[in-house]
């Protein structure tokens, strides 16, 4: 299904191989919005490597993390076999939860190490850590899943609109640049990466 996706027109994909952690955002572009910014920003920042698939604005085509295969790309695999962990960004919408981030992913050691990170940054957010108190369909814990791929497998942080600055709050924001809390979403992700001993 990967295959097909990137065969369609306007469909990007974005490999930068740098340091062994790695950002990837696969639902990015307008399925869920401003991922892809926000992973490569953290990359950037954090000299890590990064992988992403951007959607054009006349295409939401979701595909399960699950069903994304790196057999479907050479791209995904070479940057599945260059990193050694990997934290996702995914983008989501649920009554009740419009602060939470969620830290889904097998590896609970790099989750537990980037929700204090997150925390100092985004102070009015609810930061989840623990996995019984992340809905069963965010978790991340299918073994096919590109999060759970590299060697120390990963995290997969579920950000709701607000962080990502697509939601009423920041209707009236004419910039420059990211609104605050994106900024202060990557600055977080950023220190997390360059904290982390691989």
């Amino acid at each position: 299904m990967l295959a097909e996706l990137l065969a369609h027109p306007g469909v990007r994909e974005e490999c930068v191989l740098r340091s062994r952690f790695g950002f990837m955002a696969f639902h990015g572009g307008s399925l869920e919005e401003m991922t892809d910014v926000i992973a490569a920003g953290a990359a950037e920042r954090s000299g890590a490597s990064y992988y992403g698939v951007v959607q054009p604005d006349d295409l939401q085509w979701h595909i399960p993390s699950h069903m994304l295969s790196p057999k479907e790309s050479v791209a995904m695999a070479s940057f599945i076999d260059h990193v050694d962990i990997v934290i996702t960004v995914h983008g989501y919408g649920r009554q009740s939860l419009f602060t939470s981030l969620l830290l889904g992913g097998t590896n609970r050691e790099l989750a537990d190490h980037l929700g204090p990170h997150l925390q100092r940054h985004l102070p009015a957010y609810d930061i989840r850590t623990d996995l019984e108190s992340i809905p069963a369909d965010l978790r991340g814990q299918h073994p096919d899943n590109p999060v759970n791929l590299p060697r120390c497998q990963g995290v997969q942080i579920e950000l709701p609109p607000r962080v990502r600055g697509s939601s009423p709050l920041w209707w009236d924001w004419e910039g420059p640049g990211l609104t605050p809390h994106t900024q202060a979403l990557i600055t977080g992700l950023a220190e997390a990466a360059l904290a982390w001993r691989l």
